[in-house]
């Protein structure tokens, strides 16, 4: 999904379109972490760790990185839909602000 031309007509500053960005990538990380752990669950320990607590934290390790490298390197596609819906939020939000605190007042200042 191709969500550019939302962006370029968004009404966000790009500082909050970045950090927006960022949040969405690391919704995407967490998904993929989750599916990657799972994915590492059905795998039976392998002889030349010698299994045990330390072979377990080691793939819990290998799984979280994975997925944020996957994450990173644009994932599914996860973050892209994320993004869209949490600028369409945030500009709901910022349009909603600004009609229930409008710019001029009562008394035109």
């Amino acid at each position: 999904m191709d969500i550019s031309s939302h962006i370029q007509a968004s009404t966000l500053s790009p500082q909050e379109t970045r950090r927006i960005r960022e949040q969405a990538e690391e919704l995407g990380g967490v998904f993929l972490s989750m599916l990657t752990k799972q994915m590492f669950s059905g795998l039976k320990p392998d002889e030349n760790f010698g299994g045990g607590f330390g072979e377990e934290t080691w793939r819990s390790m290998q799984a979280e990185e994975l997925a944020n490298t996957m994450a990173r390197s644009g994932g599914v596609g996860i973050a892209d839909q994320l993004m869209g819906e949490m600028i369409a939020a945030q500009e709901a939000a910022n349009a909603s602000r600004s009609m229930t605190f409008p710019s001029t007042g009562v008394y035109g200042k």
